[in-house]
């Protein structure tokens, strides 16, 4: 049994779905799940398919070819097809904090994320034990402003040695340069609270403690030229009151990232996310 998910975006027009579905119907597919959208703003239809195929004579190389003569190329589609067989690599990036880091492997080793991580990289030391104690390859490579060019080549030279599909920034503390950006569009995903613009700053939780703040939230993106204004693929927020301290807001900032940073891993590894005009189609 081979399954694979197709990802369509395109002009709305009569007729694709059942396009689609009978194409799919003449491969001898079983279609298990099928969802669509349509933006009427900019009449830009955008639809999820997963399909299941049985033949062992079944070809999802000969399919793609199929698919793209008999559809795309007619219906001028963007689109993606990708096979079940294959999970996504994705590489974690770190600076100092541990949270979400222990989150995501915790995740990872009890098999709840679709997806392979062959190594973590660091500008820092100190969360190497983290990823030795689950035995997987730690990265340190040091920034400085001096170094930055040279660092990150040595980070690029890892992903293209590793086929890296995406990357995380599980809270690492650098700016990700145009270059990097530019070989991962959409596919480079961050986590934040969600005070930016509000408070910015080193200590953005004591500013909103002094102002009283009555709910605080988290924000996961992708990761654009625009510092922290990239599609946003999940967020999550929680109450707050004047009885809670600094203390309190902290931790339940990163217990807020933590969840929300797995949820848009999740989505992004599942293939359940479509980007169009910096906004996301994020399918259930």
């Amino acid at each position: 049994m081979q399954k694979i998910t197709i990802l369509i975006h395109c002009k709305d027009r009569p007729n694709i779905i059942a396009s689609v579905t009978n194409f799919i119907a003449k491969k001898d597919g079983n279609i298990v799940y099928i969802d669509q959208h349509v933006d009427r703003e900019q009449n830009i239809f955008f639809m999820r398919l997963e399909s299941e195929f049985s033949k062992e004579s079944f070809s999802a190389d000969a399919f793609r070819d199929a698919f793209r003569i008999n559809l795309a190329d007619i219906f001028d589609m963007k689109w993606r097809i990708y096979s079940s067989a294959r999970k996504p690599k994705m590489a974690l990036f770190v600076s100092k904090y541990d949270h979400c880091l222990y989150d995501l492997l915790g995740r990872y080793n009890s098999g709840e994320l679709n997806l392979e991580i062959p190594f973590i990289i660091s500008n820092h030391l100190d969360l190497k034990p983290i990823a030795d104690n689950f035995k997987i390859p730690y990265y340190f490579i040091p920034v400085t402003k001096e170094t930055k060019a040279e660092a990150e080549q040595k980070q690029l030279d890892l992903l293209e040695k590793y086929q890296i599909n995406f990357i995380v920034l599980a809270r690492y503390m650098q700016i990700i340069s145009e270059k990097l950006i530019a070989e991962f569009p959409n596919k480079i995903i961050n986590i934040h609270h969600s005070f930016l613009p509000a408070f910015v700053g080193a200590k953005p939780y004591h500013s909103a403690f002094k102002r009283g703040v009555k709910i605080i939230g988290a924000t996961s993106h992708y990761v654009t030229e625009e510092l922290d204004a990239g599609p946003i693929i999940d967020q999550g927020v929680t109450r707050v009151s004047h009885s809670h301290s600094i203390e309190d807001l902290i931790s339940k900032g990163r217990d807020l990232e933590k969840i929300v940073l797995a949820n848009a891993i999740k989505l992004h590894a599942n293939r359940k996310v479509m980007v169009y005009n910096n906004k996301t189609v994020i399918f259930s």
